[in-house]
């Protein structure tokens, strides 16, 4: 039985049945369409149906802009644990892509002078999408295993760099929307048929890797960079997002199983960063080499921290 809670903001991605398998709250980010207010994440709806309405709104070219987590909603989710006696570990959102970190620091340190006896540490994930959610399902099959809120929050920082996320997207508009991308290399690489493979480097900020020819080059990218960079993949949580393109994500999921990935999650890209990216990306979490180093002493040491949940099974 664990002893601590754990919620994380809605940009972690977890799909309604992790969500409700592992018990972990959601606080949601909240997106505008065109002036009309929407939540990324309503506990009881169907997220994937929020997606689905949401990408069909981005294909209409209608505006959208995100709203970060702040502190008072953090605050109104965590106030009840406290209340009820039990700590709180939080997962975050990179720093750098977003303030909700910060506002959970800031809710940290509000909630500490009514509750002194009462901790909530706040994992900076240094990523995003289910990169952020597999942390969070990881402590909690951690804490369900007997492990202490500490042990759990160190096991996160531990492998933090060792998460990779690599995607591509479909259209580069919204990448040049977002400043990721100039418009001169948006129309150049709209006409030549030109698709990026991004990723969260060594600092957590999203940056190119390579460039694909069309979008099945693109794809089979994902899988080869999933079978030079993961570490142990049976016992392991591989996931898979995609932004309203289910055909290629399957497609994406036979090709890392053939890698040797065992477990395979698909998730709808939730809309907070779905709207940076766009209609038709697809992206790929799973444990590896760290992120900005390849030497062999961390992949051993990724083995090892993996063997806890082997052990378990």
């Amino acid at each position: 039985m664990r002893s601590f809670d754990i919620i994380a903001d809605s940009a972690a991605n977890l799909t309604d049945e992790m969500i409700e398998k592992y018990s972990i709250g959601v606080v949601s980010y909240s997106v505008n369409i065109d002036g009309t207010e929407m939540e990324s994440y309503v506990k009881g709806a169907n997220s994937e149906e929020i997606a689905k309405k949401f990408y069909a709104a981005m294909r209409e070219d209608k505006n959208t802009k995100t709203t970060l987590v702040n502190a008072g909603k953090i605050i109104d989710a965590v106030t009840p644990c406290f209340e009820a006696g039990r700590d709180v570990l939080f997962v975050s959102l990179s720093s750098t892509i977003s303030g909700t970190y910060n506002q959970a620091k800031f809710a940290a340190e509000e909630l500490s002078k009514t509750y002194p006896d009462r901790k909530m540490l706040i994992f900076d994930c240094y990523n995003a999408g289910l990169a952020e959610g597999l942390f969070a399902v990881y402590a909690a099959k951690l804490g369900d295993m007997g492990y202490t809120l500490d042990e759990c929050y160190e096991w996160m920082e531990t492998n933090k760099f060792r998460m990779n996320s690599v995607f591509t997207v479909s259209n580069l508009k919204y990448l040049k929307r977002g400043g990721r991308i100039s418009a001169t290399l948006a129309i150049a690489g709209t006409l030549l048929n030109i698709k990026p493979i991004l990723w969260a480097d060594e600092n957590g900020k999203i940056v190119s890797m390579c460039n694909e020819r069309g979008r099945k080059k693109a794809i089979a990218k994902l899988a080869d960079t999933f079978a030079e960079r993961v570490v142990d993949p049976e016992n392991q949580i591989v996931a898979i997002a995609h932004a309203d393109c289910e055909e290629d994500a399957l497609a994406l999921r036979d090709m890392v199983i053939e890698r040797g990935a065992k477990e395979v999650v698909i998730a709808m890209f939730e809309i907070c960063t779905g709207s940076h990216v766009g209609p038709g990306s697809l992206a790929l979490f799973y444990l590896g080499k760290e992120r900005g180093k390849e030497e062999k002493k961390s992949s051993a040491l990724l083995q090892k921290a993996l063997s806890i949940f082997k052990k378990k099974s």
